[in-house]
């Protein structure tokens, strides 16, 4: 039987990460729900999150409308996030592993592009806004710039899991009670802008308005393919309802305030560039608060990179071992994510142009890949096999998940397929159903619901009773494997091996 572990055995404190794509034993669980929710609030907490307001301005959409877009956007995309979450903890996996029990060992490779694309495209974008952004502010070198957060980024994500916990913590200590007080100023007055203000709830387009909607709703949705990278740390047995609280609450929370935040800034100032805009009205607060605000929304989003490198990692560790199995260690996930930076940086310094318009295809083309996948995804973890897997056969071909998950593959295919038509890309491409609805894009709803449709229509013929007797075995092989790992001789099983 095939058994999931690595090279090591136990997690440094302090030093870089040992583990990768391999299974986290319960000794090695040290995570806590309450980091969760400070985690992912600080992962939206900076100016990326700012920009994703400027889009229902930029359409034409009011204050009001763009702020209510934003948050119902929010709500329904962290849905799909939090869920994800509960997987971690009761796996103890990377997110992209458990997939491999609906697309297939080799399979899941499908899959895996589409969610590389997203933590790639995030970290180009990333790296293009803050350049731009501190070269307008202080007029800094945009070479030298992109060159430093890669650098920086790049270093955590090599010292991984908790060494990004940490950063975010203090990020999250610092950022907080800056953004409270621009936010307050706002609130009387005191923080710039046009006067009178614009009339919040005035002009309203659907079409603008759903546009908002749907970027903020893929913002959190592209959270999904690694929102489990961060809970598998957590003891399996953390109930599954508080992690989802957790990270609901954290994620969407701080994604609304910003969000509306942006809207304010774009409505009221103009702004085209969130952090010139913060960093201008915080100045208005008081002479020099500005540059701390943006300063900190620049170590949020820095290590936010961080965190899309370390999950890229993940990614393309997994789709190596699923073509060709792979001993995770040190090695690989440094040279992964060392590779990683330089393909990024090469596309960054090599992107020009509307950063907003790029930051708005990208979510959506983020959205269009990564929604049929979350559907199959969750509807087989929630409503088809109901947490229960052999871990233990999701790291071989020949085990009860195979090489291809015709179920999970056909469900995706067939979901992303009959979205095209409804594609909304400006500028691009405008499919005939999205002319026939006036450019109002809800192809990201159609592949979400024809994808876990047909996935919970296909999976009827599953023999979840021939399955019961196979993951009862793969508990027992994994008690084995901690009892081995806990040994003094610490002697680590490799992949593909038999215990």
């Amino acid at each position: 039987m095939a058994t999931p572990t690595s090279a090591a055995t136990t997690q440094p404190r302090g030093g870089i990460e040992t583990r990768s794509i391999d299974y986290v034993p319960e000794h090695e669980r040290h995570g806590k729900v309450s980091q969760q929710g400070p985690f992912w609030f600080l992962g939206n907490f900076q100016f990326f999150t700012i920009a994703i307001g400027f889009i229902g301005p930029g359409m034409g959409l009011s204050l009001g409308y763009t702020a209510l877009a934003g948050a119902l956007g929010i709500l329904f995309g962290t849905l799909f996030m939090a869920f994800h979450a509960a997987q971690g903890a009761q796996l103890g996996l990377p997110q992209m592993i458990q997939s491999r029990a609906q697309f297939g060992y080799r399979g899941v490779v499908l899959v895996l592009i589409g969610s590389l694309f997203t933590f790639v495209g995030f970290n180009v974008v990333d790296t293009v806004l803050v350049a731009g952004g501190l070269h307008g502010i202080f007029g800094w070198g945009e070479t030298e710039v992109a060159v430093v957060i890669t650098v920086i980024s790049t270093l955590l994500a090599i010292y991984g899991h908790d060494w990004l916990h940490r950063i975010f913590k203090v990020c999250f200590m610092v950022s907080l009670p800056l953004f409270i007080i621009l936010t307050a100023a706002i609130l009387l007055g005191h923080a710039g802008g046009v006067t009178p203000a614009p009339v919040a709830g005035g002009a309203f387009t659907l079409v603008a308005f759903v546009a908002q909607f749907a970027a903020s709703a893929s913002y959190n949705i592209t959270y999904a393919p690694y929102v489990s990278d961060y809970s598998r740390y957590l003891p399996r047995d953390t109930k599954a309802s508080s992690i989802i609280s957790a990270v609901f609450f954290g994620a969407s929370g701080s994604a609304i305030w910003l969000i509306a935040l942006g809207a304010w800034l774009a409505t009221h100032l103009g702004a085209s560039d969130g952090l010139v805009a913060l960093h201008a009205s915080g100045n208005a607060v008081y002479p020099g608060f500005g540059t701390a605000v943006s300063l900190a929304a620049v170590a949020a989003l820095v290590a936010t990179m961080g965190m899309n490198a370390y999950s890229a990692m993940l990614t393309v560790v997994t789709a190596m071992d699923s073509l060709r199995k792979v001993t995770p260690g040190k090695s690989i996930r440094v040279f992964t994510i060392l590779t990683l930076a330089v393909v990024w940086l090469a596309i960054s310094l090599n992107t020009s142009g509307d950063a907003i318009g790029t930051l708005f295809a990208v979510l959506t083309v983020m959205l269009y890949l990564l929604v049929p996948w979350t559907a199959v995804n969750l509807v087989d973890y929630f409503f088809v096999r109901r947490g229960r897997y052999a871990i233990t056969h999701l790291f071989t071909s020949d085990g009860i998940y195979g090489s291809w998950g015709t179920r999970g593959i056909t469900s995706y295919l067939i979901g992303f397929v009959i979205t095209i038509p409804f594609f909304v890309l400006p500028g691009v491409y405008t499919g005939p159903a999205a002319e026939m609805l006036g450019g109002v894009d809800v192809g990201w709803l159609v592949g979400l619901l024809v994808s876990g449709s047909l996935y919970l229509i296909l999976c009827r013929s599953l023999d979840l009773a021939a399955e019961s007797p196979v993951i009862a075995q793969s508990e027992r092989d994994l008690l084995t494997l901690a009892a081995s790992d806990a040994t003094p001789e610490d002697k680590a099983v490799p992949f593909g091996k038999s215990i």
